[in-house]
């Protein structure tokens, strides 16, 4: 009884998660008949009425709190709903993703997307070596490995997949096709990304996420675990580290930005400090979330603290 019970549960869920991923997938093949302008301001506007309505709101409100006492209510709100219309435009993005970036380095023609760190792209691309790259969940980061490809530098970037396995498998799909080598996030992936390197190729790493059994550090002078991977990675191969990120500016145009390669912290002996480096990874993150605060994901669990709220009153 208590097997034809599970495998009753496990049905629903199931059919639950495909339910999701057709919806998902309908409201996507509807964007596609818009214009791309019409589809994000679209998608934003739709996001910003159906997120609050969501469990995942009363989590985004409390990480805005701990992470911005000093702001007010309606201050955190304003964050929150940007958060939310964020997110919305990311999802029709996807549809429009390989014809947004129109940047063309040798037209001085202002497009949809404009880029800082040329120079660091041209070096990267005339000089071959092992790097790593890493962001965040700011802006429309999947933007930057299109970037990367457009200058002829094809990175192999670690992402997490949906936790939805009908959407995940469509999203890893649209990327490979977009953005070159992925490596989804598993037991083996560390292995994967340092044969890369091994072998003179670049890699790309999203920082930001939780990560239970990662290094104690702070994010927002909360505590949190961070991922050791990449310090760990520069420890063992010695590359360099590039920060770069996306910002979404005014009329669906966007700004990426390549930074210098960033100093690693080093113990006395010379040797890589993982548990600063992570730190450091961190305080960049933050850094760039405290400029634009509405294009970060709120909503993402980060602190590690979902379980700890309580249910909201009827």
């Amino acid at each position: 009884m208590r097997q034809f019970i599970t495998r009753v549960v496990l049905a629903l869920r199931t059919f639950e998660q495909w339910l999701v991923a057709q919806f998902v997938f309908g409201l996507l093949n509807l964007l596609k008949l818009l214009p791309a302008d019409g589809a994000m301001n679209l998608a934003d506007r739709l996001v910003r009425w159906i997120g609050p309505k969501t469990r995942r709101h009363a989590l985004m409100m409390t990480n805005l709190r701990n992470a911005f006492p000093e702001k007010s209510e309606a201050e955190l709100s304003d964050i929150a709903m940007d958060s939310w219309g964020n997110m919305g435009r990311m999802m029709a993005e996807y549809v429009f993703l390989d014809r947004l970036f129109d940047f063309d380095p040798f037209s001085d023609k202002v497009g949809r997307v404009e880029v800082e760190g040329i120079p660091i792209f041209i070096d990267l691309y005339e000089n071959r070596r092992p790097f790593i790259v890493f962001t965040g969940h700011t802006g429309n980061f999947e933007m930057l490995p299109v970037a990367g490809a457009a200058f002829g530098i094809e990175v192999t970037v670690l992402f997490r997949p949906p936790n939805n396995p009908y959407i995940a498998e469509k999203v890893f799909e649209f990327r490979r096709k977009r953005m070159g080598n992925l490596v989804p996030s598993h037991a083996g992936s560390s292995f994967t990304l340092a044969r890369k390197l091994d072998a003179g190729e670049p890699v790309g790493v999203l920082v930001d996420q939780k990560y239970r059994k990662g290094l104690p550090t702070s994010f927002f002078n909360r505590p949190v675990r961070t991922n050791p991977l990449l310090a760990k990675l520069v420890r063992q191969f010695d590359c360099e580290v590039y920060p770069a990120r996306c910002i979404r500016l005014p009329n669906n145009r966007f700004r990426l930005e390549l930074e210098p390669a960033m100093e690693i912290p080093r113990r006395p002996d010379g040797a890589v400090d993982v548990e600063a480096t992570a730190q450091k990874l961190n305080d960049k993150v933050e850094q760039w979330v405290r400029e634009y605060p509405g294009q970060w994901l709120w909503y993402h669990d980060r602190w590690d603290i979902k379980k700890k709220l309580k249910p909201a009153k009827p």
